[in-house]
C-alpha cells in the first residue's frame, strides 16, 4: 500500500471537507489530490536528468503535504532539509542526493538556485495548479517514499529511507479513517525536517482533521492561533510548552476548544508539564515517543494516564508522568544488556524496537536490524511492571564516573524543579581520578539569584552523593535543535573549549 492510497481514500471520502488552511487560502480534500497529481506532472517534467529526490527547503506550512503526495503520486522520494542550517551545510547534506529538485521558500532559494533545478514555493504551487494531472506511478511498497536527515545532535546527520510499507504501517495502525469530526482542527507547529511533521501529515489527512499551520513559534501567536481557529488538537515540541506556560505565569490558557495536545521530541521537565496540565485543564494530554527510524511514534502516554498519575499518591503511578507510555499497536520493545541479553522489570538498558513500521536502515550503511528484526535505538530505558516506559537518555550520554553509569537526565529532571533554574543540562568531561567529572550547565530564571553552592546542596539533598555536580557553569542560554532537543555535543564543546581558554 503507498501513500498515494492514502490520499485518494480521503479524497473519495472526505471531499469537499476542509483539509488545510482556512476562508480564501482552505484547500480541500479533493482539492489536495488536484494538486498532489499536477505537482506530479511539474516534477516528472522532461529533464537531463530524472529528478532523484524531491526536497523541500522552507517553513512548514501547505506546502508541505502538497509536495509530499506530489513526490509520492510521481513515484519520487520527498526530501524535506533543514533550512535553519547554514548554506554551506545545505549545499553539503544535499550533495549526498540523487538528482534533487528543490522547492524553496523565497528566502532559501539563493542557497540553491545556482547549484540545483530548483523553483520558489510559489512557483510550484501555480505551476502544480496549471500542470495537466500526471497519472500516479506505481511503487512497490518497499520504495522509498520519504527520506529524513537525522538530527545530528551526536554525528553528521544520516539519512533514514521510510518507505511506503513503514509509514502506512503506522497509519493504519495508530489512525482511523475518517475518524475526525467535521469542526476538528489540528494546530501544527514542528519543521518540516521533522519525523513528527511528516506523521502529522499522514494522521490528520487519514483520519479527516483540518490542518493550520503556525510556521514561526511564539507562545502569543500560538495561544491566538488555538483560540481564533478553535483548534481540537495541537502538536509541540517540550520547549514550545515551556514558554508557553512561562507566557501565561500561571494563568489559565483561555484554550476551551482545545482537547488533545502531543508533545515529544525531546525530554518534558515533569515541573513543565505540572504547569501546563494546570493551566489546560480540560485538555488531554499525550506524550509521543518515536524516532526518525521507526516512522513516527512508537509508544504513547494517553490523557487518562496523564489524570491517573497526577492524581495518584502511589509514587510507583504518579512517576509515569515522566514515563512516554506504552507500545502503540504493532511495535514489540525489549530491554537489553551490553551483552544482548533481554532485561527484566526495571532494569535499565538499550531499547530495542521491532514492528512493521520501523526502518532500521541509513543509506550508504544499509539495514541495523538484528536477524530476528530488532532495531537498536541507542536510548537507554527500562519497562515498569505494566509495562510503561521510561527512557533515561542516549547511550552516547552516558558519563562514567568512578565505574559507576550516571544518566544525564536523572539530575537534570531535579534541576528543572529548582525554581531558580530555566535550563539546564549535564555533560561528562574528563577528569584523571574520576574518569568523568559531571559538570551542570545552568541558565538563570529571569530575576533569579540562585548560586553554584545551591545547585550542588539541592541535588544532594534530591540524589545520591555520587549524582552532586563536580562543578557549575553558567550560561545566558543552551544549544538545541527546534524540536527541543539538546545539542549535547555543542555543550561539551563549549565548556571543554572554555576551560581550555
Amino acid at each position: 500500500m503507498s501513500l498515494s492510497l492514502l490520499l485518494e481514500m480521503a479524497s473519495s471520502g472526505l471531499g469537499d471537507r476542509v483539509a488545510l488552511g482556512r476562508g480564501d487560502d482552505a484547500i480541500t480534500f479533493t482539492r489536495l489530490a488536484e494538486l498532489a497529481a499536477g505537482g506530479a506532472a511539474v516534477l516528472t517534467e522532461p529533464r537531463d536528468r530524472p529528478v532523484g529526490h524531491a526536497v523541500l527547503l522552507g517553513r512548514n506550512g501547505p506546502i508541505m503535504p502538497h509536495l509530499l503526495f506530489a513526490s509520492t503520486h510521481a513515484g519520487i522520494p520527498f526530501t524535506p532539509m533543514n533550512y535553519r542550517l547554514a548554506a554551506d551545510q545545505i549545499r553539503e547534506l544535499l550533495a549526498d542526493l540523487d538528482n534533487p529538485f528543490v522547492v524553496a521558500d523565497e528566502d532559501y532559494l539563493p542557497i540553491v538556485a545556482d547549484v540545483y533545478p530548483s523553483v520558489s514555493t510559489e512557483q510550484f504551487v501555480a505551476a502544480s495548479a496549471a500542470a495537466t494531472p500526471a497519472e500516479a506511478v506505481f511503487v512497490e511498497d518497499s520504495a522509498s517514499a520519504v527520506m529524513l536527515f537525522t538530527s545530528g545532535t551526536t554525528s553528521k546527520p544520516k539519512i533514514v529511507p521510510l518507505r511506503h510499507e513503514n509509514l502506512t504501517s503506522y497509519i493504519l495502525n495508530t489512525v482511523e479513517f475518517a475518524s475526525a469530526a467535521e469542526d476538528d482542527t489540528a494546530l501544527v507547529t514542528v519543521p518540516p525536517y521533522h519525523i513528527a511533521a511528516v506523521g502529522s501529515v499522514l494522521s490528520n489527512l487519514y483520519s479527516g482533521r483540518r490542518v493550520v499551520y503556525l510556521p514561526d513559534f511564539s507562545p502569543e501567536a500560538w495561544l491566538e492561533l488555538v483560540r481564533s481557529e478553535n483548534v481540537t488538537t495541537a502538536m509541540v515540541v517540550p520547549t514550545m510548552v515551556s514558554r508557553i506556560v512561562e507566557h501565561l505565569a500561571g494563568a489559565d490558557a483561555g484554550a476551551p476548544s482545545l482537547r488533545t495536545m502531543s508533545y515529544g521530541g525531546a525530554r518534558m521537565p515533569g515541573a513543565v508539564l505540572e504547569k501546563a496540565l494546570q493551566a489546560f485543564g480540560n485538555c488531554g494530554f499525550v506524550n509521543a515517543y518515536g524516532l526518525t527510524e521507526t516512522s513516527s511514534t512508537i509508544a504513547l502516554l494517553g490523557p487518562d494516564d496523564h489524570r491517573i498519575a497526577l492524581a495518584s499518591d502511589d509514587e510507583a503511578v504518579r512517576a509515569r508522568l515522566g514515563s512516554v507510555g506504552q507500545p502503540v499497536p504493532g511495535i514489540e520493545m525489549e530491554i537489553r544488556d551490553d551483552d544482548g541479553a533481554v532485561l527484566g522489570v526495571r532494569e535499565v538498558g538499550e531499547l530495542w524496537v521491532r514492528g512493521p513500521q520501523v526502518s532500521g536502515e541509513y543509506v550508504g550503511k544499509g539495514s541495523v536490524l538484528d536477524a530476528q528484526g530488532w532495531f537498536p535505538t541507542k536510548d537507554r530505558a527500562y519497562l515498569d511492571e505494566d509495562g510503561y516506559l521510561f527512557i533515561e537518555g542516549r547511550s552516547d550520554d552516558t558519563i562514567i564516573r568512578g565505574g559507576e553509569n550516571i544518566a544525564p537526565a536523572e539530575i537534570e529532571e531535579v534541576l528543572f524543579a529548582h525554581p531558580g533554574v530555566l535550563d539546564a543540562a549535564i555533560i561528562g568531561v574528563p577528569d584523571d581520578e574520576w574518569g568523568e567529572r559531571i559538570v551542570a550547565v545552568i541558565v538563570r530564571r529571569p530575576g533569579a539569584e540562585v548560586t553554584s553552592d545551591d545547585i550542588r546542596a539541592w541535588t544532594r539533598a534530591r540524589l545520591r552523593g555520587s549524582r552532586t555536580p563536580d562543578a557549575v557553569v553558567w550560561r545566558d542560554e543552551l544549544p538545541h535543535t527546534p524540536t527541543g532537543k539538546l545539542l549535547r555535543r555543542d555543550v561539551v564543546a563549549d565548556v571543554v573549549e572554555s576551560a581550555l581558554g
